[in-house]
């Protein structure tokens, strides 16, 4: 795997499960090891400057809305306990969850989860955010949601890299996707372009229309 993915830009990992895309999620934010090769940020080598959403959110169900927030704040980023709570409460607020701060887990929905495991994320202060399959656990009303959070964060100056199976996020995020297949890339390129230029993204298309495969 070789790409580049500029500050502020959203790039789209998609292919079938199996394929690598979680895989190579996991290798930026470190919790896979490389066998081979590097992971630069600005030219650096990458550390500890990558958030996650996790495809399932990986919430900490025993603890209420709010201090799922502060808990990392407080264990990862060493803020004391009223740091944490004013930046948690800036982030619930931006995330329209501060009338759920002491909800418990369950009691949210799955947009609701998943605007949460977002908040928890950012608060962290990650200059890459890694999002895993983020419209698989949500009902397909929610995925325009998604998309405008996504693009929202690009606007922001986050470099976003979303892994995803969904063809719907083609379709609506302004994004550089890459195709993989057997841990390979095997085409590229903007979403404007393979909107504007269908032709010259054979395999793209392919998997978008679910047409049998030309890999």
């Amino acid at each position: 795997i070789s790409l580049e993915v500029p500050q502020g830009s959203v790039a789209l990992l998609l292919g079938t499960s199996g394929v690598g895309k979680s895989t190579l999620l996991r290798l930026l934010v470190g919790l896979e090891n490389l066998d081979e090769g590097l992971i630069t940020l600005n030219g650096k080598k990458l550390y500890r400057n990558v958030g996650m959403v996790f495809q399932h959110f990986n919430l900490f169900s025993h603890m209420n809305v709010l201090t799922n927030i502060t808990f990392p704040l407080e264990k990862i980023a060493k803020k004391s306990s009223q740091e944490a709570k004013e930046i948690a409460y800036t982030f619930l607020k931006k995330y329209e969850l501060l009338d759920k701060a002491f909800f418990s887990i369950e009691r949210l929905s799955g947009g609701q989860k998943q605007r949460l495991a977002l908040a928890r994320t950012i608060a962290l202060g990650p200059e890459v955010i890694c999002l895993d399959e983020p419209t698989s656990a949500l009902d397909p009303l929610l995925t325009g949601e998604v998309v405008q959070s996504i693009q929202s964060l690009a606007k922001e100056g986050y470099t976003v890299v979303v892994s995803s199976h969904d063809t719907t996020l083609v379709n609506n995020l302004s994004c550089t996707i890459y195709l993989l297949n057997k841990g390979l890339i095997i085409e590229s390129g903007s979403s404007i372009d393979i909107h504007k230029y269908p032709e010259k993204f054979p395999h793209i298309q392919a998997f978008i229309n679910g047409t049998k495969s030309l890999f």
